[in-house]
């Protein structure tokens, strides 16, 4: 079941992001972030941009969001959008349902250009935003430094 996120999603969706922060190299933070910090991200984002999370029997397995790509107001009609699974939930075709929604909701907020950011490797969402019709327009080499080693950085843009 898709839905927009609400403030009771919190606890989930930071258990989901920071397995993330603290096993891969998926964001770049290194702190795993507080129920606090969590929720006003939620707050700050969803008041402006769409939030979505998937859930199964009560319980989220994904979430979805986009919000602004740059801060200068030239960039006012484009997007960064991202998308997590809980781990374990690769293939299930969840990454697929939240960005179906994500993207038509885009189109109807008057965004023209959607930007996915991508630590790589990470086949998994290189393949997910490929299947939209993102394409890979840029790619920074090693612009990451996590666990020890260097990482790279792609950048996939899809026109609505």
């Amino acid at each position: 079941m898709l839905e927009k996120v609400s403030i009771e999603d919190t606890d989930a969706i930071c258990d989901i992001y920071n397995y993330y922060v603290n096993n891969s190299i998926i964001t770049f933070e290194e702190v795993p972030l507080s129920y606090k910090e969590m929720k006003n991200r939620i707050i700050e984002i969803s008041s402006t941009y769409p939030f979505f999370v998937y859930k199964d029997n009560n319980e989220i397995l994904g979430y979805a969001y986009a919000y602004k790509f740059k801060e200068r107001s030239a960039y006012l009609f484009s997007s960064e959008a991202t998308v997590y699974l809980k781990h374990g939930n690769f293939g299930k075709g969840i990454g697929t349902k939240l960005y179906s929604i994500l993207i038509e909701e885009l189109k109807t907020k008057n965004i023209h250009s959607v930007i996915g950011i991508i630590a790589l490797p990470n086949k998994e969402s290189v393949k997910l935003h490929e299947k939209f019709g993102f394409k890979k327009v840029g790619h920074l080499t090693e612009v990451g430094f996590k666990f020890d080693k260097w990482i790279d950085v792609g950048y996939w843009e899809l026109l609505l």
